[in-house]
């Protein structure tokens, strides 16, 4: 498509800050201060509240004094673990819906949109099938695989062509492919009751239960996956404007691709493992971020990494709550707040193209 074609990707591509003092800067900074902050009052939440309350007075004395004889200390030990995993699975599925509907220019991408999550969850489905894998630290390993696996298939497909990898073959590339590995992944759980016992735990999305081992083995993995995704703001900015535009001020549109890409199966691929599929979060928050700090994605993708976890953590809160003693999982919960939400944003603003 030419660049005359384009007048109103070309009227929207992000300007470049005039400088750090910028009346448009300080207000998006105030606003990222603003997030950290509600991200740092669902932190507290989150250690405080549940099936057994627990003062804020002695939330901060287990954090700064823990006595190993008081019960209330050792609930709070407990529940930050809990706490930190929904952090981190949260940033990493903010960051990565973002990337992923800059590189897509889809509004309607979310990191399932290169099969990567139905990767993962196919190679977990045969981690414990074939090789009795039944810790979650063991997923990890398989959630990777199954993820970078999907991601190589569905952008070799996509290549196929004069046109390359565009936007529209990678979609449907990837929803062939998550059709595909689904089909397959409900065959091998209704050959195994014992896999299905296993996987349908994971299956739902959940921060309990895990410990310190599971954040330790994940780790890495999102710290790589966070540093790639947040450096690739200019490149998709240069990737909203269009491929022959990007091309045309020197962008190269296929190792953009590729390294955003390589961004979203790290972090989607760890996130997954540690905590199951998680819908919604990458779906919505960009949406959300995207009202008020507009295209640039030098400002959508940091503000995504905060205000995903902040949401996940008090969707988390909600659900230990709603139906004391029991816990609602956070993958039930997470979908039960975003399907209205995005529907709201449907319905209020037209989406357009990214």
């Amino acid at each position: 498509m030419s660049v005359a074609a384009r007048p109103s990707a070309l009227s929207h591509r992000p300007a470049a800050p005039a400088g750090p003092q910028t009346p448009g800067s300080r207000r998006r900074a105030g606003l990222l201060l603003l997030t950290l902050l509600v991200l740092g009052l669902a932190c507290a939440a989150s250690v405080a509240i549940g099936a057994r309350p627990i003062a804020p007075g002695t939330v901060w004395d287990a954090v700064t004094a823990f006595d190993p004889s008081n019960g209330d200390h050792a609930v709070v030990l407990s529940r930050i673990p809990r706490t930190v995993l929904g952090v981190l699975a949260g940033a990493a599925l903010g960051l990565a819906g973002a990337a992923m509907q800059g590189v897509a220019r889809n509004p309607l991408a979310d990191p399932g949109i290169l099969g990567v999550n139905a990767g993962a969850a196919f190679a977990v489905v045969l981690g414990i099938y074939v090789f009795g894998v039944t810790r979650l630290t063991g997923y990890v390993w398989f959630a990777l695989a199954g993820a970078a696996a999907a991601a190589v298939v569905v952008y070799l497909v996509a290549s196929l062509g004069r046109e390359g990898a565009t936007p529209v073959k990678l979609a449907l590339a990837g929803a062939a492919l998550s059709a595909g590995l689904m089909s397959l992944l409900s065959a091998v759980l209704v050959s195994s009751q014992q896999t299905l016992d296993t996987f349908r735990f994971w299956q739902v999305g959940s921060v309990s239960g895990r410990d310190w081992d599971t954040i330790l083995a994940v780790l890495p993995f999102l710290a790589a996956g966070a540093l790639i995704a947040v450096s690739t703001g200019r490149m998709l900015n240069g990737l909203s404007l269009g491929d022959d535009v990007a091309r045309g001020l020197g962008q190269r549109v296929g190792l953009s691709r590729g390294i955003t890409a390589l961004g979203v199966v790290l972090l989607c691929g760890a996130a997954t493992a540690a905590a199951g599929p998680i819908a919604f979060i990458g779906l919505v928050i960009p949406h959300v971020v995207r009202s008020f700090t507009g295209p640039d994605y030098r400002w959508i993708l940091p503000f995504s990494m905060l205000l995903a976890p902040a949401l996940l953590v008090s969707a988390d809160v909600a659900g230990r709550v709603l139906l004391p003693p029991g816990e609602i999982p956070v993958g039930v919960t997470t979908a039960v707040i975003g399907a209205p939400v995005f529907i709201w944003l449907v319905r209020r603003r037209k989406l357009a193209e990214l």
